[in-house]
């Protein structure tokens, strides 16, 4: 047992303060690390404690762990928290907090590497009763080798890095005839991604579910799972659209993925949260895919479902206490919808876009939670992911989930920059949705970007207003020089000053 009190939060934005307001409820101190480019950022603002670590760039800022280190001896602060990206499933620099004599917030260095690597994960599982998707157990090189494994496997097959996430160094391959190229265009994008070019062969499942299953363990050999997360509404193998629990899971079903999830965490010995993914198929058969050794982007849907805070839950695992819950308290109540709002341009293929948020206005009313880390008037960064906020809503069954989400997004106001608000609204009303009947290729098979509807321009939004004006005076407008601007749900009087180094 050790207590923790004071943590260093080695990320940005709305997950740096997603871990500030947990650490602060449980009377934890905490330091926020900024590049330069965050400066004025709200992490920094809301922190006890900031401190600039370097460059805009990520590579001269928040991955420095040897900088970051240095900060946390002296600030004297016990433990790292990683959030998500950036550093938290760096292996090396887990060793070394631990070599520093800080606590990592997140599981061992063992396992972030065993489950870091996709073929020694699928190794490591294969003592369990879990079912994998066929294909090699080993990396491969030799492309003849391969092409005829992959004949054995049979078309279509998935070329995979082994290092890799995101949809990088992945290739599906329909026949024989495009196996060599395509083999060596996934080794070249596998070693230019993750200075690995290791790949594996799986069959390809053609129309699959991607199915999560939260996890949880402590170090005193007790783990469980919190149910499933549905991830399937995809761009560029990247999720857009979160759910719990997944519409098509039977009770049956859920209880033996949750099994196969835990005996995967067992498998690497796991302790804090984790995420064990499936892909499941048409005729709901269900196949391992990777684990996540850090917390999820989407991990608001489990909390809403639950009732447990998941970032509690890890510090109090990784001060060393077990965990006050066993599998038989828990239980699934209603049902949670997460949107990931992006300054990416849905009608361009979800191009990134940067600028300024001109109007910033977040939803609020029951059921309605945003993460973010932001407020009108700041920029996008053109250095870090485009994600903007997370947008949850929460019902007493999907149906009310999704009219919340609906109405959310249409009070969500932001100008400046185009948002996946639009696409989110048309998928929460398309019909595949609704019905809970759809799968990874939801974006390829009913998006089509002519559907949005197209967005005003300030010209004609002036003329509307001119032409309002006119028919309610039935005078001549007159021209007015003020105009009233729409506040955000800034800071506040609440947001004390910090010490900013």
């Amino acid at each position: 047992m050790r207590k923790i009190n004071k943590i260093l939060i080695a990320n940005r934005g709305e997950i740096a303060l997603r871990v500030m307001r947990s650490a602060k409820e449980m009377g934890i101190s905490t330091v926020a690390i900024y590049s330069e480019a965050d400066r004025n950022a709200l992490h920094v603002r809301y922190a006890d404690e900031a401190v600039c670590v370097g460059g805009p760039k990520s590579n001269e800022s928040y991955l420095r762990g040897d900088v970051i280190i240095d900060v946390c001896k002296r600030l004297q602060v016990d433990a790292i928290h990683p959030g998500y990206g950036f550093l938290s499933e760096n292996a090396s620099f887990a060793r070394q907090v631990k070599e520093a004599g800080l606590i990592f917030i997140a599981p061992s260095p063992e396992a972030i590497e065993l489950m870091g690597s996709k073929l020694a994960a699928k190794a490591a599982v294969a003592k369990y009763n879990i079912p994998m998707v066929p294909g090699t157990e080993e990396a491969i090189t030799d492309v003849e080798e391969a092409k005829v494994i992959a004949s054995e496997v049979g078309f279509p097959i998935l070329i995979k890095a082994s290092a890799g996430g995101g949809g990088k160094g992945m290739r599906v391959v329909e026949n024989v005839d495009v196996f060599e190229e395509q083999m060596k265009l996934a080794v070249s994008e596998a070693t230019s991604a993750f200075g690995d070019g290791s790949v594996f062969i799986e069959k390809y499942i053609g129309s699959p579910r991607h199915i999560e299953i939260q996890v949880l363990g402590d170090t005193h050999g007790n783990i469980v799972h919190l149910f499933e997360r549905e991830c399937s509404i995809q761009r560029r193998h990247q999720k857009v659209i979160e759910e719990a629990p997944s519409a098509v899971l039977t009770p049956g079903l859920r209880e033996e993925m949750g099994r196969c999830a835990v005996d995967v965490a067992k498998a690497c010995d796991y302790v804090g949260a984790g995420t064990v993914e499936f892909l499941v198929d048409e005729n709901l058969n269900f196949y391992f895919l990777e684990m996540n050794t850090r917390l999820q982007v989407e991990h608001p849907v489990t909390e809403q479902i639950t009732g447990l805070d998941l970032v509690k839950e890890q510090i109090q695992v990784a001060e060393g206490k077990p965990l006050s819950f066993r599998q038989e308290d828990l239980q699934i109540t209603g049902h949670a919808l997460e949107l990931r709002v992006y300054a990416e341009d849905p009608a361009n293929n979800f191009l990134p876009d940067i600028g300024r948020l001109e109007t910033y206005i977040r939803p609020q009313g029951l059921g309605v939670r945003v993460d973010d880390g932001f407020e009108q008037g700041m920029d996008i960064p053109i250095y870090y992911d485009p994600m903007i906020a997370k947008l949850v809503t929460f019902g007493k069954d999907r149906q009310e989930a999704i009219e919340k989400m609906i109405r959310a997004i249409d009070e969500y106001k932001i100008t400046g920059i185009e948002t996946t608000l639009p696409f989110g609204r048309f998928v929460l009303q398309h019909e595949a949705f609704v019905s809970g009947i759809f799968d990874t290729k939801f974006i390829e098979l009913y998006f089509n970007p002519s559907v949005l509807e197209p967005k005003a321009t300030e010209d004609s939004e002036e003329i509307a207003a001119v032409l309002a004006a006119m028919l309610l005076t039935k005078n001549k407008p007159k021209v007015s020089t003020t105009t009233e601007s729409n506040q955000s749900g800034g800071m506040g009087s609440n947001w004390r000053k910090n010490r900013v180094k």
